[in-house]
């Protein structure tokens, strides 16, 4: 039978805290009467780590797509992760908004590429985002605070919570191969492939287009606001 070092000196340090303690104290070069595993630390969670507030707590108003202004989000990655395009989702009319990210997609700049995003929506489309536990929305407080827009985030490995945004993610890789340099598409170009997305027909909408589905929601509102009342 084999036992670990490991194993040795806590039993030592076990012993120690009886009779043997002031022994030992003396005897252990180091002169610690408790002993520190060696093993794997706790770490805290990324989730932890950025303060990021769980999907879980997310008003329920958001399941059922009935309500719109809630988003979801994510970047999808270029060739050797060094170039990303960032999406936005509305859930309930699949309308869609890339963020140009043709340098970096850190932090900062999604931050600022989603500062200038939500400030181009309504204000009635301004409600959440829910987005996975990406290191890139490390600054998801400050865009709350600048924009007034709640962020949420996924579970860990659990993009099925996101279905909107990766459905649309797919139909985006056949204009953005996997494995291929997204730096190279300027802003204008992005804009285009977002406008393809927003006037194709989608089945869920019966027919309609995202832009038909969100202009007709938009009518719907301002008309609601200025209806005389009786």
């Amino acid at each position: 039978m084999r036992v670990s070092h490991e194993t040795i000196y806590q039993a030592l340090y076990v012993e120690g805290r009886g009779s043997l303690k002031r022994e030992l104290q003396i005897a252990l070069r180091t002169g610690r009467t408790l002993r520190r595993p060696r093993g794997r630390e706790h770490r805290r969670s990324r989730a932890e780590m950025l303060e990021m507030v769980s999907i879980a707590d997310r008003p329920a108003e958001v399941e059922d797509r009935a309500v719109p202004g809630h988003w979801e989000g994510d970047l999808i990655v270029g060739k050797d992760s060094g170039s990303a395009i960032g999406t936005l989702v509305e859930r309930t009319t699949g309308f869609v908004m890339l963020l140009h990210l043709p340098d970096k997609h850190g932090a900062a700049q999604v931050r600022d590429q989603m500062i200038d995003a939500i400030g181009k929506m309504p204000e009635m489309l301004r409600k959440s985002i829910t987005w996975d536990q990406g290191i890139e929305m490390a600054a998801h407080k400050q865009i709350s605070i600048a924009t007034g827009i709640e962020i949420y985030f996924c579970d860990p490995h659990s993009p099925w919570q996101r279905g909107s945004n990766e459905n649309t993610n797919g139909l985006l890789r056949q204009y953005f191969p996997k494995g291929q340099d997204l730096s190279v598409f300027p802003a204008d170009y992005l804009d285009y492939i977002a406008d393809k997305l927003n006037n194709r027909p989608r089945k869920r909408l019966d027919a309609m287009t995202p832009r038909e589905a969100l202009d007709e929601l938009l009518s719907a509102s301002l008309t609601s606001r200025v209806a005389p009342t009786t």
